[in-house]
């Protein structure tokens, strides 16, 4: 396996984190929730639409999230994502082996904090 081919799974791997971390608080818009994780990683992490939204559609599908349509005066209709109550048994797991992850490949890697 080379390193882009890990590093595209560890990202594919957390975006359902992510998304679920950043519905956690509030409801927000698709475009928002893909401009937050690039703004919040220094632009490490980015999430083409094209990809965003089918995730977005398949959480709704497993009940992880939930969506409903606003249109406000002047604006075009967007749909507004928001975590439900089985979402967060799941973000609270997912945030659990995450730490876990974390923490092992400090451990064996030796990986210091800046």
């Amino acid at each position: 396996m080379s390193p882009k081919d890990i590093e595209a799974g560890v990202r594919k791997g957390s975006a359902e984190l992510l998304v679920l971390a950043l519905v956690e608080d509030r409801a927000r818009h698709g475009y928002e929730i893909g401009k937050l994780i690039e703004e919040r990683s220094g632009g490490v992490l980015r999430f083409h639409i094209a990809s965003l939204y089918p995730m977005l559609y398949r959480l709704e599908r497993r009940g992880l999230i939930a969506g409903r349509w606003v249109e406000k005066p002047g604006q075009r209709r967007r749909r507004f994502y928001h975590l439900t109550p089985q979402g967060r048994v799941v973000l609270a797991h997912q945030r659990s082996r995450w730490e876990e992850f974390i923490h092992a490949l400090t451990r064996v890697a030796g990986i210091r904090h800046a």
